[in-house]
């Protein structure tokens, strides 16, 4: 009698820990989600230019920094996304603010190309990462936390694919595909939206420099 009220209780554990599991990946999943404003960050900078998107950024960082205020300074909460911050996010900044940043400096400092690559890579990249490494992380990377290199190779692969959308050279994919997985994998302290599209754009520029100073995309 015994064991089967064990065996119940041990089964119940394992339902819901199963359905906790799946709701995180839900949470997630909605959570990234939101990241789809990057491909319209994207196309108003090519279809309506640079001095257009970096208008559209400035106020839209404008508004959500007067939302932040209210949120973080007098606890009021943002009805619909309240529910999308994370725990860590609860008295600090959001990466919704930091990845428009970075994405204002991003088109402020690089090229067209480059920079499109990494406002995406930040968000389609990170996002591959999360969502594969919660529904099929097996391989956990020895300190780090909550890293597994399942979600590592993921986001990797959507970097490398995307690059090949923007980028004239392999090298130069590889490039900023491996800094914008190598960052994300990596830090833990500050915030990856801003650093993302900075470093890896940064490489990618250097990159771009160099290779054409060596006449390899001539």
């Amino acid at each position: 009698m015994i064991c089967k009220v064990s065996l119940i209780l041990d089964n119940l554990r394992i339902k819901e820990s199963e359905n906790l599991h799946r709701e995180d990946i839900v949470q997630e999943l909605i959570r990234k989600a939101i990241h789809v404003t990057s491909i319209i960050i994207v196309l108003t900078y090519y279809f309506f230019g640079k001095e257009a998107v970096l208008l559209l950024l400035t106020v839209y960082l404008i508004v959500i920094l007067e939302l932040e205020y209210f949120r973080i300074e007098w606890g009021k909460k943002i009805p619909v996304f309240h529910s999308l911050f994370r725990i860590k996010e609860a008295d600090r900044l959001g990466g919704h603010v930091f990845f428009t940043i970075g994405s204002i400096i991003a088109i402020s400092v690089f090229s067209k190309e480059i920079a499109s690559a990494a406002i995406l890579m930040t968000t389609f990249g990170d996002a591959s990462a999360a969502l594969f490494g919660k529904a099929f992380g097996r391989t956990w990377i020895k300190g780090l936390k909550n890293r597994a290199y399942e979600g590592c190779a993921a986001e990797l692969i959507v970097d490398i694919i995307i690059g090949l959308f923007f980028l004239p050279n392999l090298i130069l994919v590889l490039v900023m595909a491996g800094t914008a997985t190598i960052v994300e994998t990596i830090t833990n302290k500050l915030d990856d939206n801003l650093l993302i599209p900075l470093f890896s754009g940064f490489n990618g520029q250097l990159t771009f420099i160099i290779l054409t100073y060596l006449n390899y995309l001539n």
